[in-house]
């Protein structure tokens, strides 16, 4: 069993950028576990946000970390809040880990009734959050999540506007369920994608692992679904139905949330849009017949730069900036 020494180094490896393959997934296993586990997280990123050294140097005996918790707690109150607020503002493109409420404000919550709050993943950035009941999210460019923060309440329930990759803690008494505008998917203990931005056309829900049931509106016609392992279904917003459930590789669905993305065969107009939520800038094409190149590739650590290079050598098209937009000519 994993002592809470190592778990304070796992934790401040992680927020310091440092923490390797296997130990995040330690971690993560660790905090799926139970809700104590994620409210420790969540003291420990408080101390971390709140410090001016660095942190990594003080998890090493429990005389270095009693020094370390002292000296925060020593702090005026207003310098924390102000650092705090600091460390929030400087989201850009790169993973975030955040928690947005301590054990302080979950331990007030005493009503059944659902409190919700939101986390937000800019454009440009991708949001790692873990849920007051240890479920772990990613959140995509420009998605915006719901979430019900009460750990009193009769369910477990998030809505999603944009995209989410979720690790749910299993609760067979309290079903986990993700509201879309068309369907809610249901789940006691999975891995799962939801792809739901109000401005594409489809909505995309691919499984990894467990199992996911589907659960359509009264407005749309068809009946729920279940998906299994490596499925994935494509719902058409515009015509109100599904249009396909197919076996895929997960991989090309969701790893983005590793700030990797991999395409097959894309349209040029679908890797537009991907390109802008991920780097958080404007293109414009101002030809519409480029629309119809497909693209395959891979993107990791890239600029927004050397992969349009890398486009216009491929293909043909050519690119110019004016200010902070991204015009894209055919050559």
């Amino acid at each position: 069993m994993q002592n809470k020494q190592s778990i304070k180094s796992l934790i401040i490896a992680e927020l310091d950028g440092e923490i390797s393959a296997s130990g995040k997934e330690e971690l993560y296993n660790w905090l799926a576990k139970s809700e104590v586990n994620a409210r420790y997280y969540t003291h420990v990123k408080d101390l971390w946000d709140a410090s001016l050294a660095n942190a990594s140097e003080l998890a090493q005996t429990k005389q270095e970390w009693k020094r370390f918790t002292n000296r925060i707690a020593s702090q005026p109150k207003k310098k924390y809040q102000k650092l705090y607020l600091n460390t929030w503002l400087k989201v850009a493109s790169v993973i975030i880990i955040g928690l947005l409420f301590t054990n302080v404000v979950l331990n007030t919550l005493k009503s059944p009734e659902p409190v919700y709050a939101t986390c937000i993943a800019p454009e440009g950035s991708v949001s790692q959050t873990i849920l007051p009941d240890g479920t772990l999210v990613y959140l995509n460019a420009g998605t915006q999540l719901k979430y019900d923060i009460n750990t009193q309440s009769k369910k477990r329930e998030v809505f999603i506007d944009g995209e989410a990759w979720f690790s749910v803690r299993k609760n067979k008494q309290k079903p986990f369920v993700v509201h879309t505008s068309f369907y809610d998917v249901k789940v006691l203990g999975t891995q799962f994608n939801v792809k739901a931005y109000d401005d594409d056309d489809e909505l995309v829900t691919t499984l990894e692992e467990g199992s996911i049931q589907l659960n359509f509106s009264e407005t749309i016609k068809g009946e729920n679904l279940v998906l299994k392992p490596g499925e994935q279904l494509v719902f058409n917003k515009t015509e109100r139905k599904y249009l396909h459930k197919l076996k895929v590789d997960t991989k090309l669905y969701t790893s983005w949330k590793e700030n990797k993305l991999i395409f097959l065969e894309m349209p040029f107009g679908e890797l537009v849009q991907l390109l802008e939520r991920k780097f958080g800038v404007e293109i414009i094409v101002d030809d519409e017949s480029i629309l119809g190149e497909h693209f395959t590739g891979t993107i990791k650590n890239e600029s927004i730069l050397e992969i349009l290079n890398i486009i216009q050598h491929t293909h043909p098209i050519q690119y110019k900036l004016d200010g902070q937009k991204v015009i894209i000519q055919k050559r």
